[in-house]
């Protein structure tokens, strides 16, 4: 395998993973000193539920990257007009809230895209 083919197919894992992690750090947001630690643990594993689901995700498009590729691709393209909408709603900032949709939702997409250009770099191999 060529050292280009190695990136194309290690960034999307990279990238996805480093995204996951960046959604799972708004759950350290449940920890409340008013709570109990069983409320906040409570609220803490809610919270991760967004993450647990794009893991499951991941773990699909390491397996099959083209079905991986189109998962994310939707949750990024799919997410961005609710989460625009919702941050700017309440910031009432159109450059407040395009800069939120490149931090959380656009790192899907490029993921998404990255899958599928490795998943087609494979089939080129094996053909």
């Amino acid at each position: 395998m060529k050292t280009s083919h190695k990136i194309i197919y290690w960034l999307p894992r990279i990238i996805c993973i480093a995204a996951i992690l960046f959604i799972s750090m708004f759950a350290l947001d449940s920890f409340e000193p008013r709570l109990t630690i069983w409320q906040q643990l409570g609220h803490f594993f809610m919270h991760l539920i967004p993450s647990f689901v794009l893991l499951a995700f991941l773990l699909i498009a390491w397996k099959w990257e083209k079905i991986g590729g189109i998962i994310f691709l939707l949750i990024g393209l799919g997410f961005t007009p609710l989460i625009f909408m919702h941050n700017y709603h309440m910031n009432h900032s159109v450059w407040i809230s395009l800069s939120i949709i490149l931090t959380i939702t656009m790192p899907f997409v490029v993921v998404g895209i990255l899958f599928m250009v490795s998943n087609s770099l494979k089939k080129n191999i094996h053909s």
